[in-house]
């Protein structure tokens, strides 16, 4: 008994002690900083081999001295260099305040549009008019021969990721305001430019064909992407009912979504309660 006390006091203690406050989004944003600074060394050098690569790098890392390898060449590096600093800023009011200061030396900078959409906009309109511009900003600075050249494997080009970010912000702003053809339009075009999705746009996508009842198109996008995770699974239980009802198929699906995740149906039919720091999209 007195184990069982003690253990649920550490528990409650490490949730205590735990930061709440972290952003989770601002912390991967923030590598990007080194990323880039890491391309922009593999450009400036010519090595004989991954080993060699490998070893410099690790070499950098290890003296803390990969950023301070890197010196800001063109507007937009340095205006980019500011969009790090403002990711890591404790507020509001900074970040706005060096996003200003990059669009000041770059108006290419599509990130920078980014934070002021998202921290500086008084209503959806504003928010779709500023991430529009970032769109546009994030067209120049990409340019036309590499965008086409991209195609198939956006954000793995470090250059490519503020205009996906700008583009995902617009899609959403549109859907909020009721333009659903045109942001499902968006988002259908950004999983052509980048199939692998590291930004999550097919969950999004798939909530908004169901939403419009647009099953054939959903069930298609289903299919691009084999993956056994309960967002999945559920969706396509969930059309293969819509389509065909109660069938052998259909209930295939939902059991092996409940063999992934079986606590989802507890919170779908309110049986559960969703824990109060969780946040449903």
């Amino acid at each position: 008994m007195l184990e069982k006390k003690n253990k649920r006091k550490q528990k409650e203690k490490i949730r205590k002690d735990s930061p709440r406050d972290v952003d989770a989004h601002r912390v991967r944003l923030s590598m990007e900083r080194k990323l880039s600074a890491i391309q922009k060394l593999v450009d400036q050098h010519e090595f004989k081999s991954v080993d060699e690569l490998n070893d410099f790098l690790q070499t950098l890392m290890s003296s803390g001295e990969l950023l301070q390898q890197q010196t800001a060449q063109s507007p937009l590096d340095r205006a980019q260099e500011l969009i790090y600093g403002a990711w890591e800023a404790p507020n509001k009011g900074e970040r706005a305040k060096l996003a200003r200061q990059a669009l000041e030396i770059s108006p290419d900078c599509a990130d920078a549009y980014v934070i002021l959409a998202e921290d500086t906009a008084q209503d959806i309109e504003e928010q779709l008019r500023i991430y529009q511009a970032g769109v546009e900003a994030g067209e120049r600075a990409i340019g036309t021969e590499s965008f086409a050249e991209s195609v198939g494997h956006f954000w793995g080009i470090l250059s490519t990721r503020p205009y996906m970010r700008a583009r995902a912000g617009l899609a959403g702003c549109l859907w909020g305001i009721g333009k659903r053809e045109e942001a499902i339009e968006h988002y259908q075009d950004m999983l052509r430019l980048n199939p692998s999705d590291n930004q999550g746009i097919r969950y999004v996508l798939a909530a908004c064909l169901l939403e419009v009842g647009d099953i054939r198109v959903l069930e298609q996008l289903l299919s691009q992407y084999d993956e056994p995770t309960a967002a999945w699974l559920y969706t396509s239980a969930l059309v293969a009912f819509l389509q065909r009802g109660v069938c052998l198929e259909s209930n295939q699906r939902l059991i092996e979504a409940i063999k992934c995740n079986p606590y989802v149906p507890s919170y779908l039919l309110a049986r559960r309660s969703f824990p109060n720091d969780c946040q449903i999209v």
